[in-house]
């Protein structure tokens, strides 16, 4: 029996629960295994829910919170997950990165564990960032190196031997959650059913910010069943996601009307498949 096994990795913990949650609670309930790889603990993040100031863990012990945050996350999306185990590169105005962090150790000595993983879990499919970061903090930007870098090592037998038999992932997409065709979608739907909403003005700012995005997604997955889990795990993140933060929590009721799709797009597949896609594991060999 082939199990369907989708890979995702991303840099800090709650970047799961903003970019393509509802994607892995969706697989998940239909028996496919999904593995979140945080490659930080998110040590160096800044507390950005004023209901957290001043609380203990918050205050003098953010990476185990963190900690937490991450396995309540976990719970609600029905995931597995494993920490790749670098500490936070941070966001210096400078650009600068302390010392041993994830952002300032060689590609080549993060990737090894990550090849582990792959070899390991098996993933028929593996999503990341693309060359930006999504946007440019230096640990997503290694994300997106250090995933592109094990990808391609996990396949090939002379490199890392010791990491376990080389596995071949089938396809690699790109997040693209964010994009130009969601919010037109959800502004255009929500000026038809309640044109005196506060939320225009925000939608209005985001779609005035993103005018220039090219339209990149390939692949449109249905997760309007999903909303709820998606945003109880973001929710689970609270020294990081305000609860009424409008960046990241629209109506659901809305998004399902206007666009109850999570985004992405292809970047290499080794089986064939017909775009647009409606399905990440689109020409994956696998027991219907």
């Amino acid at each position: 029996m082939v199990t369907l096994r989708l890979l995702a990795v991303h840099a800090h913990p709650d970047d799961e629960s903003s970019k393509g949650a509802a994607t892995y609670s969706y697989y998940s309930s239909i028996g496919a295994e999904v593995l979140v790889v945080s490659c930080t603990g998110g040590e160096r993040g800044s507390i950005l829910n004023p209901a957290l100031a001043g609380h203990g863990m918050a205050e003098r012990d953010l990476a185990g919170l963190r900690r937490l945050e991450m396995r309540a996350a976990q719970e609600h999306l029905g995931v597995q997950h494993r920490w790749l185990g670098y500490e936070d590169s941070g966001m210096n105005d400078d650009g600068s990165v302390p010392p041993n962090s994830f952002a300032g150790i060689p590609v080549e000595v993060s990737t090894e564990p990550l090849v582990n993983i792959i070899r390991e879990f098996r993933p028929q499919v593996l999503i990341t960032y693309d060359e930006k970061g999504g946007y440019p903090h230096p640990d997503h930007i290694r994300c997106h190196e250090v995933s592109l870098a094990a990808y391609r090592a996990a396949a090939d037998p002379e490199q890392f031997p010791d990491a376990g038999q080389p596995w071949q992932i089938d396809k690699l997409y790109y997040d693209r959650i964010f994009n130009l065709e969601r919010i037109d979608a959800m502004y255009l739907a929500l000026s038809v059913i309640e044109p005196d909403s506060a939320l225009l003005e925000p939608l209005g700012a985001a779609r005035e910010r993103m005018k220039d995005y090219p339209n990149l997604a390939t692949t449109h997955v249905d997760v309007g069943n999903f909303l709820e889990a998606r945003d109880n795990a973001l929710r689970s993140h609270a020294s990081q996601v305000s609860p009424e933060s409008s960046f990241f929590f629209w109506p659901n009721d809305l998004v399902r009307e206007a666009w109850p799709y999570e985004d992405f797009q292809l970047i290499e597949s080794k089986v064939e498949t017909v775009m647009p896609e409606s399905d990440l594991f689109a020409g994956v060999e696998h027991d219907s």
